[in-house]
């Protein structure tokens, strides 16, 4: 599959058609969807895409849990939404159709976006989970049937997939991209994110599905890079610090100004209370799907619910105090750098039976600032392991600067 660099390039160039570069991708997706079950529903038909506009020629995959006129919206339950279909589509999907994107299908979520495993296959590690929530668009980048998808994240959905699988996404800032006609299961977290090959191909879509500049700085390498293992996150594995080493050892021979930070204490305060927040709008958000469809949920959301049914206003009312304080905390800590970076899992992708897990990632959902995933290091077994790299709320241009800085001088270790 080209980049969306490569296409719109090639479009631009007369060299190729908007409906050719689809074509292909729906061809690879139909052919190997079987076997990854990356896609929950493909199009039938290859000629009804849009043909002009700064993503035409761009085949786009969308979480199954975004709302979609052309497809079923079955959020990863079938049992309790199966062939439901909205009558209009989702902000986001409207917007990048508007460009001339073309959505040639639903990528496969786990149920209601949370931890139960899905089918999808890594591409990378068959083996191995591709991670979750967004597992079918990771997987569907991850193996070249199309060059951009749409995630959601509540926890870790994005980035931790991505990191599995061995492709660039973004957690941008909260409320950058609109989520309404997302099925929204934590309103003070959930974000959408894109996945993509590479950073430059992420700033290319950002920038225009948010209608905001993604232009880079002028030098990128001159930011102060603080460098964190994050240690309220707990143990991570030997392959993924000695990757996050050979990434600060990187920037540092690239010129970069690299520090070692702590983080503040605000912030394993907050990452500890993070979960209460999450049952409780969990609870509140699929309250319905409880009461009438309990029997059909998977077991662990129905643990989730059955917690989050019990958290208090006040506990709920405290936690968010505590995302409040590692809020103001993050202020003082980007005073000193600029980014961090850090690992985007605790080590490479786990087993089949789980989805992996949250640690290095549910924070920076909870306080709201954009997060790269950067791929290209491996662990000794070669799985794909990913950096992530975290600017404060709302620059998220500088994190895209800083990841692909930092995605170009991994490359020099290859």
């Amino acid at each position: 599959m080209l980049s969306i660099l490569e296409i719109r390039r090639q479009v631009e160039a007369g060299v190729l058609t908007p409906r050719e570069a689809v074509a292909k991708a729906l061809v690879s997706s139909r052919a190997r969807n079987p076997d990854l079950k990356a896609f929950a529903a493909l199009a039938d038909d290859d000629g009804a895409f849009p043909e002009a506009g700064p993503l035409a020629g761009v085949a786009v995959g969308v979480k199954d849990v975004v709302d979609t006129a052309d497809f079923p919206t079955e959020l990863g339950s079938p049992a309790i939404y199966g062939g439901w279909r909205p009558k209009a589509d989702a902000a986001i999907v409207s917007r990048i159709k508007r460009l001339g994107g073309a959505v040639i299908g639903k990528t496969v979520t786990t149920p209601f976006a949370y931890l139960d495993p899905a089918e999808t296959v890594n591409p990378r590690m068959p083996n191995r989970t591709p991670g979750g929530s967004s597992a079918g668009s990771a997987a569907a980048v991850a193996a070249g049937l199309i060059p951009l998808a749409v995630g959601t994240q509540t926890g870790g959905s994005v980035i931790r997939p991505a990191s599995y699988c061995g492709v660039a996404a973004i957690k941008p800032s909260f409320r950058l991209l609109p989520t309404v006609g997302v099925k929204v299961t934590a309103w003070t977290l959930d974000t959408l994110g894109l996945f993509a090959g590479g950073v430059a191909d992420l700033a290319y879509a950002l920038q225009a599905i948010s209608g905001r500049s993604m232009e880079a700085p002028s030098d990128p390498g001159a930011l102060r890079f603080g460098v964190t293992t994050m240690p309220h996150a707990g143990e991570r594995s030997p392959d993924s610090e000695a990757a996050l080493e050979s990434a600060a050892k990187a920037l540092a021979e690239g010129g970069a100004k690299v520090i070692r930070v702590d983080v503040p204490d605000a912030f394993g305060e907050a990452d500890r209370l993070q979960p209460r927040i999450y049952e409780f709008e969990l609870f509140a958000s699929l309250e319905w799907e409880w009461s009438a469809h309990r029997a059909e949920l998977p077991p662990r959301l129905a643990e989730a619910l059955q917690s989050g049914e019990g958290v208090s206003p006040d506990a709920y009312d405290e936690a968010r105090a505590a995302a409040r304080r590692a809020r103001l905390a993050s202020k003082d800590l980007f005073s000193s750098v600029d980014i961090l970076i850090t690992l985007s899992a605790p080590g490479p992708a786990p087993g089949r039976e789980t989805t992996g897990e949250a640690r290095f990632n549910r924070l920076f959902t909870l306080l709201g600032v954009p997060c790269v995933n950067v791929p290209g290091l491996r662990a000794s077994d070669g799985a794909p392991i990913g950096i992530q790299v975290v600017a404060p709320f709302a620059r998220d241009t500088r994190a895209l600067a800083a990841a692909q800085f930092l995605e170009q001088r991994i490359a020099t270790l290859l």
